[in-house]
């Protein structure tokens, strides 16, 4: 490891011109040195083939499948996953090209974003923006839901139960630093973690699915991951005005013709601020009411869906969206998979797994443990030659098979599992509280699998279903700081002229401070904000993140990379497309929820 870890200032290795310094010459020159051959896939050696994929993959089954897509399935059943599979796709053509630009550098993709032009200062304060949201702590605030259940025997509810959750939330927290500060390889210590999670959370989720879901909920799941076009709307279920519940006009299958409730605006000031903040209890049943409940079920009836081709195919006039809930869809979208600039890591695991260039540079170490591993200050690339492309493609496969094999099918399993869970078990229509939407779907679960197996039995998956929630979040807690701390690890570990002079052992030293760093704001944060709140806030910046990461990263791979080593058309349109879904989301959102400010 001493001779891969080569400081800026050394001589390159293996070199037969000078090392290439496209971009910015404020970053260093580059090293260079030979492209190892990709390993040979075969069963026997299936695990040990296991990289970034599987890590990224155990933490994308967490905010997005446990709390967004439930609440969204919950809502308006499967029709919209199809914002699930526009998300998942986009982020496999991400992935494999921000992991092109680490097979050819051995660094990640945040340090050759510093090294494009206008250079690293101009990114320095870009990115600090766009990462924003990243700093929010929601999946640790979420998982302290399932933990306050199991602790109180019943899912929380109300102001009282507030702040047994918030003192959790920051106890899972603080918990989910801990394999960030033992061990020896963090990549390493988070891949046990993961492997645990995607094996015990998938098992329980697919039990759960087999022996309790109907084949209409599988159906309706599967088949809205294809529904492209279809737009949430608000209207009644007499659709041809005959007063009668007709077949196929009982959308949320409560046996009733249900009319668009009116929402109701808040008319109580508790704060004295002028402005109402809270609702009037109009039907003297002891709870505020945020909409005018006709039928007295506590369910605001109205929400719908429709398909936008469909009504054009056949004469209809264009959908009315109803923008109420962009926020939550946007979410949806924002974290199926991973998300905003948590996708980015994916890189920097390629190169601490030693993959292509990786192997030559080292990893970041935990602060306890790991004592040998080292991390060079710069990145090391290869001759582009007739002897070393041929290696080049087959890392480009294994990097492929990664994400085809590993990471998407767990995205789309792990968006799958959970939103069956609330169409099976919560009534349609379901809206999910600010606090406790990660236990939402265990009352219904327990009562089914009570009801066909015996009260213990419910009981039992009360209780796993909850616990469940725990391991898809709190893990996810652990790898997304991991990503946050990491990218700003490597990016100063490069572009600083002090820190370049530094020993490369003590890369733990400069990681631990940041980390330090990071879980201050996150204490604060969890101290003051609302868990479904801050998925909402951070979610939104992270579309806009991962949308100009989309189109930066193109850049990247079309002007740092030598020219055989780009990206094709398919790749680039992919990754364009990309770009453009996510901003395009990240842009509707901010506008629908500004507007009631102009």
């Amino acid at each position: 490891m001493a001779e891969a870890s080569i400081a800026a200032e050394q001589p390159p290795v293996e070199t037969h011109e000078l090392a290439p310094w496209p971009g910015s010459h404020e970053m260093p020159r580059w090293n260079t040195g030979p492209l190892i051959d990709a390993p040979k896939f075969t069963w026997k050696n299936w695990f040990a083939m296991l990289g970034p994929g599987l890590l990224v993959g155990g933490s994308a089954i967490g905010g997005g499948e446990w709390l967004a897509g439930p609440a969204v399935t919950a809502r308006y059943g499967g029709a919209l996953m199809w914002l699930a599979t526009l998300s998942i796709v986009s982020q496999v053509f991400y992935n494999m090209e921000i992991s092109r630009y680490a097979l050819y550098t051995g660094e990640p993709i945040f340090t050759g974003k510093f090294r494009t032009l206008p250079g690293p200062r101009f990114w320095l304060f870009t990115y600090l923006l766009l990462d924003f949201g990243a700093v929010f702590p929601y999946l640790a605030a979420n998982a302290a839901t399932p933990l306050a259940a199991i602790y109180l025997g019943r899912i929380p509810d109300g102001a009282d139960d507030e702040p047994l959750v918030r003192g959790l939330g920051i106890f899972v927290f603080l918990l989910a630093m801990l394999p960030l500060i033992f061990g020896g390889k963090i990549y390493d210590t988070l891949k046990l973690v993961m492997s645990f999670k995607i094996v015990t959370v998938l098992g329980f989720l697919l039990f759960v699915a087999i022996f309790f879901s109907s084949a209409s909920t599988w159906v309706e799941i599967a088949s809205g991951f294809f529904k492209f076009g279809t737009v949430p709307i608000r209207q009644g279920e007499d659709l041809n005005g005959n007063g009668v519940l007709d077949e196929g006009e009982d959308w949320d299958r409560d046996g009733h013709l249900d009319v668009a409730e009116e929402k109701l605006p808040p008319t109580i000031d508790t704060d004295g601020d002028g402005k109402p903040d809270a609702w009037a209890d109009i039907d003297g049943d002891g709870k505020p009411d945020k909409f005018r409940d006709v039928d007295k079920d506590g369910v605001r009836d109205g929400d719908s869906t429709e398909n936008v081709f469909s009504a054009l195919f056949h004469g209809r006039p264009f959908p009315t969206i109803d923008f109420s809930t962009i926020a939550l869809l946007a979410a949806f979208a924002a974290i199926a998979g991973n998300g905003g600039l948590s996708n980015a890591p994916i890189s920097n695991y390629t190169r601490d797994q030693g993959w292509g260039m990786g192997h030559h540079v080292g990893a970041i170490p935990s602060v306890i443990g790991g004592h040998n591993i080292e991390l060079s200050h710069v990145g090391m690339v290869f001759d582009a030659t007739a002897e070393s492309l041929p290696r080049w493609r087959r890392w480009c496969r294994h990097v492929l098979r990664d994400q085809l094999v590993i990471w998407m099918p767990a995205c789309f399993l792990g968006m799958a599992l959970p939103s069956m869970l609330s169409v099976q078990f919560l009534r349609r229509g379901t809206e999910v509280s600010d606090w406790y939407a990660a236990g939402m779907t265990a009352d219904g679960v327990s009562g089914a699998v009570g009801e066909a197996w015996g009260v213990f039995a419910g009981s039992t998956v009360w209780y796993l279903t909850l616990l469940c929630g725990f391991l898809v979040l709190a893990p996810a807690m652990a790898s997304s700081a991991d990503g946050v701390v990491r990218r700003w690890v490597d990016v100063v570990w490069t572009s600083s002229h002090t820190l370049r002079k530094w020993d490369t052992k003590h890369i733990r030293t400069v990681y631990f401070g940041v980390l330090v760093g990071f879980i201050l704001i996150g204490l604060v944060l969890l101290s003051t904000g609302k868990p479904l709140g801050l998925l909402k806030i951070a979610t939104n910046i992270m579309n806009f993140a991962l949308g100009f990461s989309c189109l930066h990263t193109l850049v990247i791979n079309l002007t740092l990379l030598p020219r055989a080593l780009r990206p094709g058309w398919f790749a680039r349109l992919g990754l364009a497309s990309a770009g453009i879904f996510f901003l395009s989301l990240a842009t509707i959102t901010a506008i629908e929820t500004l507007r009631p400010y102009f």
